[in-house]
């Protein structure tokens, strides 16, 4: 931490306590946030933190993305997809946009006139992303795109989206492409607001793309075919993104299960006073420890520039595996109160059940973990 990201503390922490604390009931009732959530955040500055102020960002590090994501989670928030908007998204164009893309749409993100959505996942496809069926065929000069995403963030507000597509068939990595397509597009249409069991204030859904035309000039990247070693050399940033949202978890929910059993008695006495329920929490706060610690490593490494691929992968598993068992833990300590849904601590417990799937499984993480093991000689 640093001065400047203190102050940025302080602005976001006052920013999440107003605008964000007040309205997480009403934005899982409504399956979204408010609109003007992300136009408020815009104006203060709080989004695209880590894009530079030529395109309208605030010209900061990762360090100041962490920062946000950690003040939204203290005040118990998974509903808002900030930090896809800005942490993932925005940088892919920041990365592989062309200047006129940049121009365009990073000022708009900044601002929140434009929400941005990133579209990977199929219902036939998952993990496996060479086997996408989505297609982006060139047709003189635009690219007619056909197919369907689902379980897509921010999908339901995004006024832009980045599209994984085939733009030949006929390859399996080789044959990816990244295609940014504004949803005011004739063809493009929105599903349903996915029912899911956790993070139901996410706008996730399912997006359609019938005969979409959108100009050539819309791909991302020199040329078609770079569009699976785009997203294979961001997804380090995703998957640490979603490390601090696990930490952050963990740290409010243990806060969260700190002020109940102290208040809360059975048998005459504060649980607190009972010493299983201090030997569960200081395990729980070791493991938040631990995390804390391994993650500030992390997002070190890659303010410098330094966070590979494998690491970035050990952070995403372990941080998500011990969200887990963490709000499991603290779920057990609320007794029947921990089972319903208007305390915090039954929302992480459903929120954090997905951090060990979505920017890569916990098995895909121990896969390519496995695969930078040194070879006995």
């Amino acid at each position: 931490m640093t001065e400047e990201l203190d102050d940025l503390r302080g602005l976001a922490r006052t920013f999440a306590e107003k605008e964000i604390k007040p309205n997480v009931e009403r934005f899982i009732a409504n399956k979204q946030v408010d609109r003007e959530l992300w136009t408020k955040a815009g104006e203060i500055g709080l989004l695209c933190l880590s894009i530079p102020e030529e395109y309208g960002g605030s010209g900061g590090t990762f360090a100041h993305e962490a920062v946000l994501i950690e003040e939204q989670g203290r005040v118990g928030d998974s509903s808002w997809g900030a930090s896809l908007h800005s942490g993932i998204v925005a940088h892919y164009l920041l990365a592989y946009g062309t200047e006129a893309q940049k121009r365009e749409w990073l000022p708009k993100l900044a601002s929140g006139e434009s929400v941005a959505a990133i579209a990977m996942t199929e219902p036939g496809t998952g993990s496996d992303l060479q086997g996408i069926a989505t297609k982006a065929i060139r047709d003189g000069d635009e690219y007619v795109v056909n197919g369907a995403k689902t379980f897509i963030t921010n999908g339901y507000q995004a006024d832009v989206v980045l599209v994984a597509a085939k733009t030949d068939p006929d390859e399996a990595a080789s044959g990816i492409s990244l295609v940014i397509v504004p949803t005011d597009t004739s063809g493009f249409k929105r599903g349903r607001v996915l029912d899911k069991i956790g993070m139901k204030g996410q706008d996730t859904c399912e997006l359609f793309f019938d005969d979409c035309r959108v100009p050539a000039s819309n791909l991302l990247g020199e040329k078609e075919g770079d569009g699976f070693i785009q997203l294979m050399t961001q997804l380090p940033q995703e998957r640490l993104i979603v490390a601090v949202a696990c930490v952050a978890a963990m740290e409010f929910v243990l806060e969260e299960t700190l002020q109940y059993v102290h208040s809360r008695e059975a048998f005459g006495r504060p649980i607190f006073k009972f010493q299983n329920t201090k030997f569960e929490l200081a395990e729980i706060a070791t493991e938040a420890r631990v995390a804390r610690s391994f993650l500030d490593e992390c997002i070190e490494l890659h303010v410098e520039g330094e966070l590979d691929i494998p690491t970035a992968a050990m952070v995403k598993y372990w941080c998500s595996e011990r969200a887990m068992k963490v709000a499991d833990q603290c779920l057990q300590l609320f007794g029947g109160y921990g089972y319903m849904e208007e305390y915090p601590v039954a929302r992480v417990f459903t929120d954090m059940r997905v951090q060990q799937i979505y920017a890569g499984t916990t098995e895909i993480m121990k896969e390519i973990i496995s695969r930078s093991l040194p070879t006995p000689s």
